[in-house]
């Protein structure tokens, strides 16, 4: 779990990521979970965008996203998502105390 500092310091880090998926009318599958896995491992934060084709609504996205990959919720603004987990191997974010 992550303090409201952190949060904070992740929202500014999320500033400058690039949008690197797209949840489309296929809604959220089993690819997509392990793809989102990879590129956490592979950067620590993702921002996604929930297309309107999306049957669900970008807060019901990151529900099932941070429970199906143990990531932690960092924002939902409009259609976009940003996720974080702290990579095992590629640690790259140093975050707050």
């Amino acid at each position: 779990m992550i303090t409201t500092k952190q949060r904070a310091y992740l929202r500014s880090l999320a500033n400058s990521v690039e949008c690197i998926m797209q949840i489309g009318k296929g809604g959220i599958t089993e690819n997509l979970i392990k793809t989102v896995g990879d590129a956490l491992e592979a950067r620590e934060i993702v921002k996604l965008s929930v297309l309107e084709t999306c049957p669900y609504t970008p807060k019901e996205c990151m529900t099932e996203l941070t429970e199906a990959l143990q990531c932690e919720a960092v924002q939902v603004i409009g259609r976009r998502l940003v996720i974080y987990r702290e990579s095992v191997e590629n640690k790259k974010i140093e975050l707050p105390r």
